[in-house]
C-alpha cells in the first residue's frame, strides 16, 4: 500500500477513527514523504490517539447495560459537537463552503459519525472489546479490496496474499479458534456488526483519499473538518437513537458513572484523539501511521484485562499475528529494479 492506501484510518474517528490530520499536514505527508521522519513526538501522539481508541471499545463496553448504543453514539457526538463549536464554528455560518458541499459532507458524516461509532456501539453489546478492536484492525485490508473493486486500483500478488492472511485473522475471531462455529454458523452478532463498520469506515477513508470536491479552507482547519461531518452526522445518529427508542427496550441510566464515561468518549476518542492523530500523520506521513493502528487491539487487551476482567485468548494472539502480517505483507513496497 502506498500512502493514498492509509487515508483517515482511524478518524473519530477513530478509531480511529480516525486517521485525519491536520489537513495541511496531511497533505504536506501525501505530497513529500520523503522529508518524513518518525519521531518521539510522532510516535507519542500516534501511541495516545490508539490508547484513546481502544479505551473508547473498553468504556463501550463497561457501560452497554447503562445506556443503550444508539443513544451513546449521540451522547458522544453531542458532546464533541459543543467542544468543537467553540473553535470552528465559522463553517457553519451562511457564507461557509460547506454548505456548496453539503451532500458529500452528509455522506462523510453518515459512514462515520452516524454509522461507523453506532455499529461499534452495537457490537459491544454483544462482543467483547478484544474481539471488536482485532475486527476492526483489518480496516486497511478492506481499504485495498475496496479500492481495487470500487476505485480501480490495482493490487498485487503480495497485497492479496496479505489481504488473506488479514480476513484469515478476522475469521479466527469470529469463531472464537473453534472452526467447528463457521459450519454451525454461530457467530456472535457483535463481531458481524464490526465488520460491516469496517467496510464501511474503508468506504469512508477512500473518500477521503478523493477529496476533489472539498472546500481546501475546511480541509485546512482539523476542526472545522470534524465538526462539518459531525453536523450532518447528528442528523443521522439522532434518527438512530429515534428509531431505538422506539423499536426496541432501550435503556437509559443516568448517574456519575455514566456522565464519567460520556464525558470520556466525547472528548477523548471523538476529539482529543483525531487532533492527535492527525498532528502524527503530518510529522510521519499515512503510510506508517497506519501500523500504529495494530496497537488498538494491544491496548483494548490490556485494559480489558484490568476494567473488565475479559483475559486474552490463545485465538486472539493468533489473530493479531495474521492480521498484523497481512497489514505488514499488503503494505511493503516491491523491491527497485536498478537498471543500468
Amino acid at each position: 500500500m502506498n500512502a493514498r492506501d492509509y487515508p483517515a484510518i482511524g478518524q473519530s474517528a477513530g478509531a480511529y477513527r480516525d486517521c485525519p490530520s491536520a489537513r495541511t499536514g496531511y497533505s504536506a505527508a501525501m505530497s513529500t514523504p520523503s522529508s518524513l521522519r518518525m519521531s518521539g513526538k510522532a510516535a507519542l501522539l500516534l501511541t495516545l490517539a490508539t490508547i484513546l481508541w481502544a479505551g473508547n471499545a473498553v468504556i463501550g463496553r463497561m457501560v452497554q447495560h447503562l445506556i443503550s448504543p444508539m443513544t451513546l453514539n449521540l451522547f458522544r457526538w453531542l458532546i464533541a459537537f459543543c467542544v468543537l463549536l467553540p473553535m470552528a464554528r465559522w463553517v457553519l455560518r451562511k457564507d461557509s463552503p460547506l454548505w456548496g458541499q453539503w451532500r458529500r459532507f452528509a455522506l462523510l458524516g453518515a459512514l462515520s459519525i452516524a454509522s461507523y461509532n453506532a455499529m461499534l456501539y452495537l457490537a459491544l453489546t454483544t462482543s467483547t472489546a478484544m474481539n471488536v478492536t482485532l475486527v476492526g484492525a483489518s480496516t486497511p485490508v478492506w481499504m485495498l479490496l475496496i479500492g481495487r473493486f470500487f476505485f480501480g486500483t490495482p493490487v498485487s500478488a503480495r497485497q492479496s496474499l496479505g489481504a488473506v492472511l488479514s480476513i484469515g485473522g478476522v475469521v479466527l475471531v469470529m469463531c472464537r479458534g473453534e472452526w467447528t462455529l463457521l459450519v454451525g454458523f454461530h457467530l456472535v452478532a457483535g463481531d458481524v456488526y464490526m465488520l460491516v463498520a469496517a467496510m464501511g469506515w474503508a468506504f469512508y477513508s477512500w473518500m477521503l483519499a478523493h477529496p476533489s470536491t472539498e472546500s481546501a479552507p475546511i480541509r485546512a482547519d482539523w476542526a472545522a473538518f470534524l465538526l462539518a461531518q459531525t453536523v450532518f452526522g447528528l442528523v443521522g445518529a439522532l434518527g438512530c437513537a429515534a428509531l431505538e427508542w422506539t423499536l426496541t427496550d432501550a435503556r437509559l441510566e443516568l448517574g456519575w458513572p455514566l456522565a464519567a464515561a460520556l464525558a470520556f468518549i466525547g472528548v477523548g476518542p471523538a476529539v482529543l484523539s483525531y487532533r492527535a492523530w492527525g498532528a502524527g500523520v503530518a510529522l510521519v506521513g499515512p503510510s506508517v501511521a497506519g501500523f500504529f493502528m495494530n496497537l488498538i487491539p494491544l491496548f483494548a487487551a490490556l485494559l480489558s484485562t484490568l476494567f473488565l476482567g475479559e483475559s486474552p485468548q490463545l485465538f486472539h494472539a493468533a489473530a493479531f499475528v495474521l492480521i498484523a502480517a497481512g497489514i505488514v505483507l499488503s503494505a511493503r513496497k516491491p523491491p527497485s529494479v536498478k537498471t543500468e
